[in-house]
């Protein structure tokens, strides 16, 4: 049986009180949970114990990320939250940056322990999708993934492999829950619960 640790990075902030995050975060627990797998969560806002996370990141086969997209990024607790746990791993999560003078043929980020650990992004934009893909757009045709590559890449330095995100967007002007949730659903059987 597989086990995921899901992590919302949500904050209520200013005009976003980070409700539809909530929201995809309970929905994805509860349909992996009914397909059998078993599920731990944090929810950053709520505070956590640095050590619980690395050991709930060491027994999960897979992690889950929820959380807005805010200026261009992530939310700042959830990148304060993989500088304190990722840092606070060193020899857990990863030995070193991968590198040594005495083998030049180790390459920079390959000193990750996490190896076999799969991690999701599922995340919420108000930006409309048009502004993913269109090469005439604000993110220039390169998707999520182009926006999300530092994100991706402290997980690969890791050992983690990543599965396909889940791109949830318009969510402010032209927002429609249970579309995105059914579409959630989708990705997670598709992503998660038939390979």
């Amino acid at each position: 049986m597989s086990h995921c640790h899901l992590i919302n990075g949500a904050k209520p902030f200013a005009h976003s009180p980070g409700r539809l995050n909530h929201t995809l975060q309970t929905l994805a627990a509860a349909h992996l949970e009914k397909a059998g797998l078993t599920v731990s969560q944090t929810v950053i806002d709520d505070g956590y114990d640095v050590d619980q996370e690395i050991q709930a990141i060491q027994k999960a086969e897979i992690v889950i990320y929820q959380f807005p997209g805010w200026w261009m990024g992530t939310p700042w607790p959830l990148k304060k939250y993989m500088d304190e746990v990722f840092t606070q791993a060193h020899g857990i999560f990863y030995a070193n940056d991968g590198r040594s003078r005495h083998d030049p043929s180790k390459h920079y980020g390959s000193g990750g322990l996490l190896h076999g650990k799969r991690f999701m992004v599922s995340t919420t934009w108000n930006a409309p999708l048009e502004a993913f893909e269109d090469k005439a757009q604000f993110f220039n045709g390169g998707g999520i993934d182009a926006v999300l590559f530092p994100f991706y890449r402290a997980h690969a330095f890791l050992g983690m492999e990543r599965l396909p995100t889940f791109l949830a967007t318009d969510v402010m002007k032209n927002p429609d829950v249970d579309r995105l949730k059914d579409a959630y659903r989708q990705h997670l059987n598709r992503v998660i619960l038939s390979p």
